[in-house]
């Protein structure tokens, strides 16, 4: 699986919330999480929510190509939360 994203969005994520876009492909090696389309877009975006590194985190993405790209990252909020451990107690 191949991954792309802004450099410079990478980096300024990194610096306001401390997550990392290399860290975020481990959000697609297979374990779980709750996907579902982003309700914000103009193309077809996805978000992904799960547990990276002992947090909660989401990570907005598209298909661009054969390739994923990570849009942004961000903690998960609330409710996306409780929608995670509904699916997966």
């Amino acid at each position: 699986m191949e991954f792309e994203w802004s450099e410079g969005k990478r980096l300024k994520v990194l610096k306001d919330r401390g997550l990392d876009f290399l860290a975020a492909t481990a959000m697609f090696d297979g374990r779980l999480v709750l996907s579902e389309p982003s309700p914000r877009a103009d193309e077809k975006r996805w978000l992904n929510i799960g547990e990276l590194n002992g947090q909660m985190v989401a990570v907005v993405w598209c298909w661009r190509g054969e390739k994923i790209r990570i849009i942004t990252m961000r903690r998960a909020r609330d409710a996306e939360k409780r929608r995670y451990r509904e699916l997966y107690p």
